[in-house]
């Protein structure tokens, strides 16, 4: 989005400072990276990003805490904390967020290492934020999937049977979903007190959808900014026909099938999206049987997730079935 104006000669200086956008406090916001084993340009992006974010926490998950990589990042005015994959994703987002929100933040931004940001990302989107209309909310930019090729869709939340409405030709204003994508929304302090924790037992997948349906569930707005974008690109995109696949190897399998039945299931009286949990398992199986290796370990993985998902067994694969877990990474 662009701030910049074009007035028409002699027009009053006081009706241009009247119409440009209010400051951003650069101390009302912070953001958490969450990083894993980063590669140099992931590194320094993290240092590029620093230079739009005076509060930026890197949560390193990688299982290993690099002295090296954390003494630069904090050269260069990032704070870091060493979270050792410890609830997984989960888990650093809420190491992260705690620690910015109990600093004084009033928002925010959630970010992988390799989030791709415009130059008024934070402005923009902090803009959107006071436009919300409430204390508590989340909001997510319109996100490009570069391996789709398209922007995500948004699910209306005033449907019973929720369906993906298309925000393609969207360049103004908020629009209301079920949830956002976690990697660039931004969450305020009153929503992170009414919501709760990101679930650590879901470990990895489907842990922003679920915490974008609990936010509704609990009357705090999920909006899409369709006035900031962002490119995100998921895995080792895979195409044969119609079918096409992130490719993920089969521990995350596992997640997201388990996670994907758990949480259509536990919001099933709300919404008319339960029916949809056979189908995303069927699609995830058909994916691994025609675009991907390792099928067998990638089908058990799923097929194993399913059945734990329908009982509500959570936690971590190793504690659930360490002989499973140990076949399908193996």
């Amino acid at each position: 989005m662009n701030d910049a104006s074009v007035f028409a000669a002699g027009e009053r200086a006081e009706d241009t400072a009247a119409a440009a956008p209010a400051p951003i406090d650069p101390d009302s916001f912070g953001a958490v990276v969450v990083l894993w084993q980063p590669r140099p340009e992931h590194v320094d992006h993290l240092e590029r990003v620093r230079g739009a974010c005076r509060h930026l926490l890197a949560v390193d998950n990688s299982p290993q805490a690099d002295a090296a990589l954390h003494a630069r990042l904090r050269a260069n005015g990032i704070e870091v904390l060493h979270n050792a994959n410890r609830g997984g994703i989960s888990g650093a987002y809420n190491v992260g967020a705690r620690a910015l929100f109990d600093a004084g933040r009033q928002v925010v931004f959630l970010l992988d290492q390799d989030s791709q940001l415009g130059a008024d990302f934070f402005a923009g989107m902090m803009r959107a934020c006071a436009r919300a209309g409430s204390d508590a909310f989340i909001v997510g930019p319109k996100v490009f999937e570069v391996n789709l090729g398209r922007y995500l869709p948004v699910f209306s939340p005033q449907l019973r049977l929720p369906k993906p409405e298309s925000i393609e030709d969207r360049t103004q204003g908020l629009v209301p979903t079920l949830f956002v994508i976690s990697s660039g929304s931004a969450i305020s302090a009153a929503a992170f007190r009414r919501v709760g924790e990101f679930r650590e037992d879901y470990f990895i997948e489907y842990v922003d959808i679920e915490y974008g349906l609990r936010a509704t569930r609990n009357g705090v707005p999920v909006l899409v900014n369709t006035e900031v974008q962002m490119r995100q690109q998921v895995g080792e995109y895979v195409k044969r026909g119609i079918f096409s696949t992130s490719n993920h190897v089969a521990w995350r399998r596992y997640y997201a099938s388990r996670n994907a039945v758990h949480a259509l299931r536990s919001n099933a009286s709300r919404w008319s999206i339960h029916w949809l949990i056979e189908l995303l398992t069927l699609h995830q199986v058909a994916c691994v049987l025609v675009c991907e290796q390792h099928k067998l370990r990638k089908v058990v993985a799923i097929a194993v997730g399913y059945f734990d998902g329908l009982f509500g067994k959570l936690g971590t694969f190793e504690q659930r079935h360490p002989r499973v877990a140990a076949f399908c990474k193996h």
